[in-house]
């Protein structure tokens, strides 16, 4: 597929779930149930854009002036991928499956200034987060918001019960070559967030994972664990 297709097949899926309230990943399966000449790596990019438009759909409709699927699928293209206006209609050109050249305003849109819009927008929160934000982070409350609702990267914990950490970490980044060792702990790996245009190895795939080298844990509970003191022979809830 090309580009522009998989920009109108995205449009297509947000129209669903904006009518029918169907978990997202539902709704991504039976786009590519109906339309099996979409590839894997389709596939990928398509849900990509749409989990993107969601995570940020408060200021992508602010920013475009309205919400539709339309709206929110070419704002997160501009806005969040980075592709300008002249980029997109260069997509959709001469293919019939794309959806139409982008209005004035929606090109407009693509590059309007939002930073006096209220908090809960900027930082793509729900509004009854903002004053639990502002009290946490003051002036940065707006960019911790945006980071907190972008793509995340995953983490790994290595189990130094079977493997020392050199040993698991030349493993994992042998498969996952954008792996790093993390800041924060010492026996953990970093994948860092994938362009969500391409298509990219699940970490459980990985052979380190199969092995039990290795397990999928965000940073924060690998600390929480850390933090709580566990000795040999005491027995922690979790």
């Amino acid at each position: 597929m090309k580009d522009g297709a998989r920009i109108a097949a995205a449009i297509e899926i947000l129209d669903t779930l904006q009518r029918q309230h169907q978990p997202v990943k539902d709704a991504v399966r039976d786009w590519g149930k109906a339309h099996r000449f979409a590839g894997s790596g389709d596939r990928a990019w398509i849900g990509g854009l749409v989990l993107d438009a969601l995570r940020h759909r408060a200021s992508i409709a602010h920013a475009m002036g309205g919400g539709s699927a339309r709206a929110l699928a070419l704002g997160t293209a501009g806005r969040i991928w980075g592709l300008s206006a002249d980029g997109i209609d260069a997509l959709f050109e001469g293919d019939e499956h794309a959806p139409d050249p982008l209005t004035p305003a929606e090109r407009d849109g693509l590059s309007r200034d939002i930073s006096d819009a209220p908090l809960h927008i900027r930082g793509d929160v729900p509004e009854w987060l903002e004053e639990s934000l502002l009290r946490a982070f003051g002036e940065a409350a707006a960019e911790e918001g945006r980071l907190l609702s972008s793509r995340a990267p995953v983490d790994l914990r290595v189990n130094e019960v079977k493997v020392d950490f050199d040993k698991a970490f030349k493993e994992v980044s042998s498969k996952l070559k954008a792996a790093e060792p993390a800041c924060l702990v010492r026996s953990a790996i970093r994948i860092p967030q994938r362009d969500p245009r391409g298509k990219a190895a699940a970490a459980e795939s990985i052979p380190a994972y199969g092995k039990g080298w290795v397990e999928v844990q965000d940073i924060g509970s690998q600390l929480a664990a850390l933090a709580s003191g566990a000795r040999p022979g005491l027995q922690i809830l979790d």
